[in-house]
């Protein structure tokens, strides 16, 4: 999905409980982007964004990087209906332990269906459905990010080549076609709990990600 500008909008310091951040935020503007469900148009343009959090000297050496799509039933309540909120804490501390990186947060509520949609997903979860054929039942797309945003704002950054933090092999391939290179890719395997177990099964057996512990 082109888009047709991508621009930084602001940045500032950010402090953290494990350390010290300047978060950026980018904006990027898509002309006549591809509905996620048939049944609801998309609007002429749309305007997507993304915060970076950086940590330390990202220039010398590849950083580590990862991209995290927003969960807000995760990352700020601490739902265990999935590995967010884990993931994203994991991600945080490797960054700082390491010294330097960067972790790029997206605006993509439940696999970028949006927040009201990932609830009437979670209700048909209840009766029995996984995460995809929820998606589906909705008429969205199983995914219906693109990952084409985290690259622009890399390299808005002046950031050309990473270490990804990730366990789906679609965000190493959608930063390499941005023109990102991914030297490695790190592991972000979380001690699976019982609440999220099959929730895990499906993203390993339905969308590809690489995980061994479940």
């Amino acid at each position: 999905m082109p888009f047709d500008r991508v621009s930084k909008v602001a940045e500032a310091e950010l402090p953290t409980r494990w350390g010290q951040f300047r978060i950026h935020g980018f904006e990027g503007v898509v002309a006549n982007p591809e509905p996620c469900n048939e049944a609801m148009p998309s609007p002429a343009k749309r305007i997507e964004g993304v915060v970076a959090l950086v940590h330390g000297d990202v220039f010398s050496a590849p950083p580590l990087v990862r991209v995290h799509s927003q969960c807000l039933t995760g990352d700020v309540f601490h739902s265990l209906r999935c590995d967010c909120r884990l993931q994203l804490e994991l991600a945080m501390s490797m960054i700082i332990e390491a010294g330097a990186g960067i972790l790029i947060y997206e605006q993509q509520e439940g696999r970028g269906i949006g927040l009201m949609a990932k609830l009437r997903a979670y209700a048909l979860q209840d009766q029995g459905l996984d995460t995809v054929e929820a998606n589906e039942e909705l008429g969205f797309k199983a995914d219906c990010r693109d990952f084409e945003l985290p690259a622009e704002a890399l390299k808005l950054l002046g950031v050309t080549a990473v270490k990804l933090i990730t366990n789906n092999p679609e965000k190493v391939a959608a930063l390499e076609a941005g023109g990102i290179k991914v030297l490695e890719r790190i592991s972000a395997e979380v001690e699976p709990e019982a609440t999220f177990e099959k929730y895990l099964q499906v993203k390993r057996e339905k969308m590809g990600h690489l995980l061994e512990s479940i």
